[in-house]
């Protein structure tokens, strides 16, 4: 078998298109043309380099009486090992993935509504609603608050858990053995509309969640109406951060076998110092949030202190947005 055949089949089998090759060599599409075609033949640097994309050895590609496949489990741009998923194992981990997205997305919806029932009875006992005193609210509200987060908790364990053998896709570089990104990109297309509908989904009630508090500002309501408001919102929020989190985490199961979006390698090694610093940044945070709550000129009593969190939180977000642009753009360099 001639090269060209090889690299025909071996394109095929990975499931990329003329372009898809020509992208990853750093030619144009004409150039694989012409070597599919046998109308030219490329250089020794992209033999090498479709040897390390294709898994083969370059005697492989070269030699002609070779009709056989001769896999190569080394990276010959680097010389260093990678990882190979194989079919099963891609196929492993999607259905694994799939099926923790909407426990993840219910383990965030439970955190994001865990402080509602503390929220509505503090509101109640502003208003003396209910009978109960201040400090009963805030145990109760407490207790609920607690119970709901540790069976997030739980959730979050078990499902970490549960995909942990493959935390390396992640992380680390990796290649796929033959067939894998063609199974892969056909999911992902099939997911495609559905993907679409929970983004719109979860966008429109993030938006929506803000109309009680509107709401209750227009028709000068009672003060435990300003309490229900807000646990209204938190709920409408909530189920939206549900439709965005069971959309994405299939998704991004999918980016991170292809190596795409937020998954590409020169993403994961910047990745890999964003989280670094993400760690730092709340550790900070959570030491602030003692320290005025217990610290020497502390008050005592966290609840009041609440604030932190929410302008940790919206800095946190600027600050990764600012990370996502600036990871955009220098990859288009």
């Amino acid at each position: 078998m001639i090269l060209a055949d090889k690299i025909i089949n071996l394109r095929k089998k990975a499931g990329w298109s003329q372009d898809e090759l020509a992208s990853k060599l750093n030619v144009t599409r004409q150039s694989v043309s012409k070597w599919e075609g046998a109308q030219s033949i490329p250089d020794m640097e992209r033999i090498v380099r479709m040897s390390r994309l294709f898994g083969v050895t370059t005697d492989y590609l070269l030699k002609d009486e070779l009709e056989t496949e001769e896999f190569s489990s080394a990276d010959a741009d680097t010389g260093t090992s990678l990882r190979r998923v194989s079919m099963e194992q891609a196929s492993n981990y999607l259905a694994l993935r799939k099926a923790a997205a909407p426990r993840i997305a219910l383990a965030t919806l439970l955190c994001i509504v865990s402080p509602i029932v503390m929220i509505v009875l503090a509101c109640a006992c502003e208003s003396s609603y209910f009978g109960i005193s201040e400090d009963a609210a805030a145990g109760i509200g407490l207790c609920v608050m607690l119970c709901i987060v540790a069976a997030a908790v739980v959730i979050f364990i078990r499902t970490g858990h549960a995909s942990a053998e493959f935390e390396f896709l992640e992380k680390e570089e990796f290649e796929t053995e033959y067939g894998v990104a063609g199974m892969v990109k056909e999911r992902k297309k099939e997911f495609g509309e559905q993907y679409s509908r929970l983004n719109a989904v979860g966008t429109a009630l993030c938006i929506l969640s803000v109309l009680p508090i509107f709401a209750s500002l227009a028709f000068s309501a009672p003060y435990i109406w300003a309490g229900i408001s807000v646990a209204a919102l938190l709920l409408i929020a909530s189920f939206g951060c549900y439709a965005f989190i069971r959309a994405g985490v299939y998704n991004a199961a999918m980016d991170k076998l292809l190596e795409e979006g937020d998954y590409t390698r020169e993403n994961k090694r910047k990745n890999s110092v964003f989280g670094a610093i993400s760690t730092a940044y709340w550790l900070v945070v959570t030491a602030l949030f003692l320290y005025l709550s217990f610290g020497p000129s502390g008050n005592g009593q966290p609840g009041t202190l609440w604030y932190i969190w929410a302008i940790a939180g919206i800095l946190y977000g600027a600050i990764v947005a600012f990370k996502n642009v600036f990871v955009r753009k220098g990859g288009k360099r």
